[in-house]
């Protein structure tokens, strides 16, 4: 039954319970008045001795609720009326998470990336089969840390904030903030959306015309025409001696990280952790994604 239907049907037995409790004392016989001779009787004789003083009337009995009232009572309490309203998950991650992220680029930056975690485990629960989030807020500069590992189960974080890199085919070399988003093959771009992280791998890749190796991360997208070619591009997360500590270079469109730091988190993220890269200056995106917009359902938390 609603919410709403269960407090329309209190809200009447209420009604009717208070209505039952008037008829109620209406009903009760009342003590008949005195005689009138009685009562000339006594303002006629005069005490021998002093009166002595009335006993101390007894604590007055509160009336049982009625029934109806009871019930009333009980149903608004089933409904968490009293108890306040209940949170969902993506509150409560907010709470406990919201405040250690340092900076986002749009208000609904960090609610988006738990919507779409919590809303895609919620359908895929062996397919999320460890705790973790990798979430990038691409709409800082490339100077700024961006990037955090979650553990979406304790609400800690693992790691961040940090530097990482974006897609050459999403900013030019002197812009620090990617401006353009494509799944399409070849254009070396960062694609916007959640991923599914599979295995780790062997990397080897180019710099400054040297040849260097990491550890590699597989990336499955999850938000359709979004990311959906992220495998087939050879879109990872991996390691590369471009991202430092102080600032982030320009990758094929991977989300790239310092190396120490990516032997670290990529293992831990691999085979059923998730990941998701952010912007505001994809406006279609935002409001199209399925994961980042689904509603969650409520958390066992209330707000008092």
């Amino acid at each position: 039954m609603l919410r709403s239907n269960l407090l329309t049907i209190a809200t009447a037995a209420v009604c009717i319970g208070a209505t039952g409790a008037l008829i109620d004392r209406s009903d009760r016989p009342q003590p008949a008045p005195a005689p009138r001779a009685m009562v000339a009787a006594k303002l006629t004789v005069k005490p021998a001795v002093q009166a002595p003083r009335p006993a101390p009337a007894p604590a007055p009995v509160r009336a049982p609720q009625p029934v109806a009232l009871q019930a009333a009572r009980a149903v608004l309490n089933g409904v968490g009326v009293e108890s306040g309203a209940e949170k969902t998950r993506v509150d409560v991650a907010l709470d406990a998470l919201g405040k250690r992220v340092r900076r986002q680029s749009h208000p609904k930056a960090l609610r988006m990336a738990f919507q779409a975690y919590y809303a895609y485990k919620a359908e895929n629960p062996g397919k999320v089969r460890k705790p973790y989030l990798y979430y990038v807020d691409y709409g800082l500069d490339n100077r700024t840390p961006r990037g955090y590992v979650f553990d979406m189960e304790s609400l800690k974080v693992v790691d961040g904030p940090f530097t990482v890199a974006h897609g050459r085919g999403s900013a030019s070399p002197t812009a620090g903030r990617p401006t353009r988003f494509s799944n399409r093959q070849g254009s070396n771009a960062t694609s916007l959306g959640l991923y599914l992280a599979q295995e780790t791998y062997g990397f080897s890749g180019t710099s400054s015309g040297q040849r260097y190796t990491s550890v590699g991360l597989r990336l499955q997208g999850l938000s359709g025409k979004y990311n959906s070619s992220a495998r087939a591009r050879g879109v990872v997360a991996h390691g590369a001696p471009y991202v430092t500590r102080d600032r982030a270079g320009r990758s094929e469109g991977c989300p790239a990280m310092e190396q120490g730091r990516a032997r670290t988190l990529l293992p831990k993220i691999a085979r059923g952790g998730l990941v998701f890269l952010f912007s505001p200056l994809d406006r279609t995106w935002m409001q199209e994604d399925r994961w980042a917009n689904a509603s969650v359902g409520k958390s066992t938390s209330r707000r008092g």
